[in-house]
C-alpha cells in the first residue's frame, strides 16, 4: 500500500491515544507522561490536546494544526521495524516518531531523557 493512502491518515487520533495510555500503563508508566510527551512533539496545550481528542480528530487533521518540535528529527530507532529516520512519507514518519517516543516510554526509560 502506498503510504500516502495509508488508512491510519483518517483514523480517528482519539481511537489511537487510549492504545497509547494502556501500553503506558501495563509499564507503570502514566496518562500524564503520555499527555506531557505528546504535547511536547505536538505543541499542543493539555486543552487544546484534549479537545482535539474529544473531536476526534483524524491523524491528518492532528499533525496538521500541530507545532512540530524542529528537535523531532532527532529521534531514530526502529518501530514496526522500520527506521523513523528512513521513512519517506512525512505524515507517516510525524506518526512513527509518537509511536517511537510512546515505545521508549513504556520501555522504562525516564521521561527526561525522552524529552531531550
Amino acid at each position: 500500500m502506498n503510504d500516502k493512502n495509508h488508512k491510519i491518515y483518517s483514523m480517528s487520533f482519539a481511537r489511537v491515544y487510549p492504545l497509547y495510555v494502556a501500553k503506558a500503563d501495563r509499564k507503570d508508566r502514566t496518562k500524564d507522561e503520555v499527555d506531557e510527551i505528546i504535547r511536547r512533539l505536538t505543541g499542543f496545550s493539555q486543552s487544546e490536546l484534549e479537545k482535539l481528542i474529544a473531536d476526534e480528530v483524524t491523524f491528518e487533521e492532528f499533525f496538521a494544526v500541530a507545532k512540530l518540535n524542529p528537535k523531532r528529527k532527532l529521534i531514530t530507532g526502529v518501530i514496526c521495524g522500520v527506521r523513523v529516520e528512513e521513512i519517506k512519507e512525512p505524515l507517516m514518519q510525524e506518526i512513527r516518531y509518537l509511536d517511537k517516543l510512546i515505545d521508549e516510554l513504556a520501555k522504562g526509560k525516564p521521561i527526561e531523557k525522552i524529552l531531550n
